[in-house]
């Protein structure tokens, strides 16, 4: 039975339909890229899986429990954490206070304390910035603040928006080698990103998705070898295989 099962989803923000029928699963001990343009409704269904936006229909089960519609803190309760899009890590508080907060649900102290330690495993630079204020990092040490304060919730499932957003080569890799290595500890990952490069290379599973809908899904190394994903999300021209920008307009997966 997968973790996360979503089922026929819709949803909408005012008279603007954002979800049109989206179901897809994240199986235990995996992680799976939900990829696409920006406006496709990627970011919608994390806020609707985390609670922050309700469905209008469908259904999200997590653990085999149903949690659509349930308040975000329940939902973070029950093991399932997200890092946003564009960080929004706590400005005026400092590191070790943004950490604290990630463990705000918990009364083991010991275990906070030790988990903070482990966040400072993945990321010594925040050792050295304990006590600097969240708003002063830079863009990467933000987005690693961010998902260790995710992880300070100790949750199951990890919903990760766009981790590699604005950031130089070098932490997209620093940061896409610590995701690997949360599913080798046991984290299950629902991945959104926009570098559908990097997403394959670390996801099992993937999903495409355009104007609110599931248009193409498979296991992530048939993506990677599927002629339209390569030319058109990945850059990789047909008929010479070098790398070149995919055509302005192209032909949309979804039928």
């Amino acid at each position: 039975m997968a973790m996360l099962e979503v089922s026929n989803l819709e949803a909408a923000y005012g008279p603007v339909q954002a979800l049109r029928g989206v179901s897809l699963a994240v199986e235990r001990g995996t992680i799976v890229a939900l990829l696409g343009a920006n406006g496709a409704g990627k970011t919608t269904v994390l806020k609707v899986i985390s609670g922050v936006v309700d469905p209008r229909s469908g259904g999200v089960r997590f653990d085999d429990q149903d949690i659509a519609g349930l308040e975000p803190d329940r939902i973070v309760g029950m093991g399932l954490s997200q890092v946003p899009e564009g960080r929004e890590v706590f400005r005026v508080r400092t590191v070790h206070e943004n950490l604290i907060l990630g463990a705000y649900r918990r009364k083991d102290h010991a275990a906070i304390q030790a988990d903070i330690e482990r966040m400072y495993g993945y990321f010594p630079i925040l050792r050295e910035r304990r006590s600097q204020r969240a708003g002063l990092l830079s863009g990467g040490q933000q987005q690693m603040l961010a998902i260790s304060r995710a992880l300070m919730a100790r949750p199951r499932l990890l919903l990760l928006d766009e981790p590699s957003l604005g950031l130089s080569p070098l932490l997209v890799r620093e940061i896409f080698a610590i995701v690997r290595r949360l599913r080798e500890e046991g984290i299950t990952i629902l991945l959104v990103e926009q570098n559908a490069a990097m997403a394959l290379e670390v996801a099992d599973y993937g999903y495409i998705m355009e104007v609110g809908r599931i248009a193409l899904e498979g296991d992530a190394a048939s993506l990677r070898e599927n002629p339209t994903v390569r030319e058109f999300y990945l850059g990789i021209g047909q008929d010479s295989g070098s790398s070149q920008p995919g055509p302005a307009k192209r032909k949309p997966l979804w039928r």
